[in-house]
């Protein structure tokens, strides 16, 4: 493994330089960054977000993540822009290793894992699943892919104690991301090992008394009650929880995945290609579509579990054996003595193509984003959220609701400042709790006629909320403390 990889990890830094350009750069505080950024200050000063904390708690509680990256900050010193930049680079250097790895074994020459590689930079949504194989930020769910798929490859190695050991540190960045994987990982396990098969069944059983513990008093108490028409109505514009409500181009794009892992699998049967683990590693993916089936039951029901854990993104895992499938089918395909030159051909066209498309999308599609921003950019927004941090960390502040899209960051990421709503990212979290879900909800309502509000509204916010500061473009009669360019910062409280 190491003689193989190591000449290979030249290849690296073209795949994470493609992977950031396909996402439309690398970028500190965007995006799900909104909630875990927030959630790791907490972690290096708990005085941060006294009023927010209730709201993130509601995911925070489910994982180590915070406290994970919260760690490693306080031990290596590094402030969070450096640390999660880094951990963005790692992310994507796990994810080409595993791609690495996992073409050594199923391709016949060197040529097509680079293709894989090059195919896995192509940065795309997995369809209605609320989730990119690869992201433009640092998040703690692509790591623990990143992590998920280096295991993939240590069981086709039959290196079950580093496949165990990787997927424990997953788990502590992102619990569902690793149940998929797991759940893959334990099925192929089952049918590779026929010796280990009863030793399987009785750790599961013996599993039994820790899911009930968790139901009951754990971390996922109160999660098997059911979701009322009120609490389904907050999350109605998330429309990646429900795949029953699903168009039908996701059921196909989707359901798609299993027939091409189906075909490859049975054309490189017949071809006699397949490599030894291969057979248990294509049925361990495809048993997550019972998974997927158990939850849509539950879906219908309602159960809020079923809703919460996202079930729709076991497709990710199918899309990733797929794209591996896809990519041996077009640099080698169904040959007993496949090509050294097509395989050659196939890695060039298909890195020819990212090329491209990263090369559109950083210079057509968003001309005036660098290939990395790990930092909140030195601008008009970045300037008010650096007055703002000056503040007091008790200050409660009142933006646009939809100032994270607008700007770039939130105010939670740029201010480190609690914000009256966020929606991108707290709609989302109303799903792990109905309280929030309804506070959301009716704060989005506050704000629904934001661009005409005047010194009178905003001030009745500030008394009802307790809100100190407003951020706007508009001019208002109101004491202003802060100005850059067109935007301005407002006192509204007392």
């Amino acid at each position: 493994m190491k003689k193989f990889l190591l000449p290979s990890s030249f290849f690296l830094l073209p795949f994470i330089a493609l992977a950031t350009a396909n996402a439309a750069g690398y970028r500190f505080g965007a995006s799900d960054q909104a909630f875990y950024e927030p959630s790791v200050l907490r972690q290096l000063d708990p005085a941060l977000f006294p009023r927010d904390t209730p709201l993130l708690n509601t995911q925070a509680q489910l994982t180590f993540a915070d406290e994970t990256i919260g760690a490693i900050a306080r031990l290596s010193g590094l402030r969070l822009p450096a640390l999660f930049a880094a951990l963005y680079v790692l992310t994507l250097a796990l994810i080409g290793c595993a791609g690495l790895l996992l073409g050594r074994t199923l391709f016949h020459f060197p040529a097509t894992s680079l293709a894989l590689l090059a195919a896995m930079s192509l940065r795309h949504a997995i369809a209605r699943a609320g989730t990119n194989t690869l992201e433009g930020y640092f998040h703690p769910r692509q790591l623990a892919f990143g992590l998920g798929a280096l295991a993939v490859a240590a069981f086709m190695h039959r290196r079950y104690a580093m496949q165990v050991a990787l997927l424990a540190a997953a788990a502590l960045l992102h619990p569902t991301t690793t149940l998929w994987l797991a759940i893959w990982l334990y099925v192929a396990a089952v049918v590779a090992e026929p010796r280990w098969r009863l030793a399987l069944g009785v750790a599961a059983i013996a599993a039994l008394p820790l899911a009930w513990w968790a139901f009951a008093a754990g971390p996922l108490r109160g999660r098997l009650v059911t979701m009322d028409a009120e609490w389904l109505a907050a999350l109605g514009e998330k429309d990646y929880l429900f795949p029953l409500e699903w168009p039908l181009h996701a059921w196909v794009l989707n359901l798609g995945y299993a027939g091409v892992i189906a075909a490859a699998w049975r054309l490189r049967a017949s071809a006699g290609l397949l490599r030894p683990r291969e057979t248990a590693l294509a049925a361990g993916c495809l048993a997550l579509l019972v998974v997927f089936g158990v939850a849509l039951i539950l879906q219908s029901s309602r159960v809020a579990l079923a809703i919460q854990l996202q079930p729709g993104r076991v497709f990710w895992m199918l899309d990733f054996l797929a794209t591996i499938y896809l990519v041996w089918l077009l640099a080698e395909g169904p040959r007993r003595m496949p090509s050294a030159v097509r395989a050659a051909v196939a890695a060039g066209v298909i890195a020819l193509f990212s090329v491209a498309r990263g090369l559109y999308i950083m210079r057509v599609q968003f001309p005036d984003r660098p290939l990395a921003e790990v930092a909140i950019r030195d601008d008009d927004w970045g300037r008010a959220m650096a007055w703002a941090r000056s503040t007091d960390p008790a200050t409660g502040w009142l933006a646009h609701p939809l100032h994270a899209a607008r700007y770039g960051t939130s105010v939670r990421v740029a201010a480190e400042r609690d914000v009256f709503v966020e929606p991108l990212k707290d709609a989302a979290l109303g799903m792990y709790d109905r309280t929030m879900a309804i506070r959301t909800r009716d704060r989005i309502a506050q704000l629904s006629d934001f661009d005409n509000m005047n010194p009178a509204d905003a001030r009745r916010l500030a008394a009802a909320y307790d809100l100190d500061f407003l951020v706007t473009e508009r001019a208002l009669d109101l004491p202003m403390v802060f100005v850059s360019g067109p935007l301005r910062v407002y006192r509204i409280g007392d």
